[in-house]
């Protein structure tokens, strides 16, 4: 597991006095209003910045950092991620996980064969969907339904799957 997870990235400066323009990669938007320390990944190194003041805009959240007055101070970190570690994180609900905790887990079906790994966590309206590359390396589309999907162990790091009629054709 990451000791970090990613919750948004700078998009933009907002105004000549140090604020950005973060664009979310978390679920709930609302997370920021309750941030008081991230970490800035600079690419080189990871930098602990306060967060001192939040408001929202369309689908940014606009931050102030303790420290960083203007537009100078802040402007070279534009497209930089900003982390909070897994202590900062949002609590999860029972059978909930980080996406970043499922890419890479190997795939196993309910009749114990290995199918392959997740790559990817698509976000629909009705269900998540796991992206799963088979070890013949073609990717297929599994919901995130009790039907389907059966375990996830994080320990193991393996994910239990019942292949449903028709899930493999492509």
């Amino acid at each position: 597991m990451e000791k970090y997870l990613r919750v948004g990235t700078i998009a933009s400066t907002h105004g000549i006095r140090g604020e950005v323009k973060v664009f979310p990669t978390t679920d709930d938007m609302n997370r920021f209003k309750f941030l008081k320390k991230c970490v800035l990944d600079t690419g080189r190194e990871y930098i602990e910045l306060e967060v001192e003041g939040v408001k929202f805009f369309k689908q940014f959240a606009i931050l102030k950092f303790k420290g960083y007055n203007s537009i100078n101070d802040i402007e070279k970190y534009r497209g930089r991620d900003l982390l909070v570690d897994r202590e900062n994180a949002v609590p999860l609900e029972e059978d909930e996980y980080f996406i970043a905790d499922l890419i890479g887990l190997k795939v196993v079906t309910d009749e114990g064969e290995e199918f392959g790994h997740i790559t990817d966590v698509l976000q629909t309206g009705a269900n998540d969907v796991y992206e799963i590359e088979a070890l013949d390396g073609k990717s297929y589309l599994f919901p995130v339904t009790r039907e389907c999907i059966l375990n996830i162990d994080l320990e193991t790091s393996v994910v239990t799957v019942h292949i449903l009629p028709g899930l493999l054709d492509l």
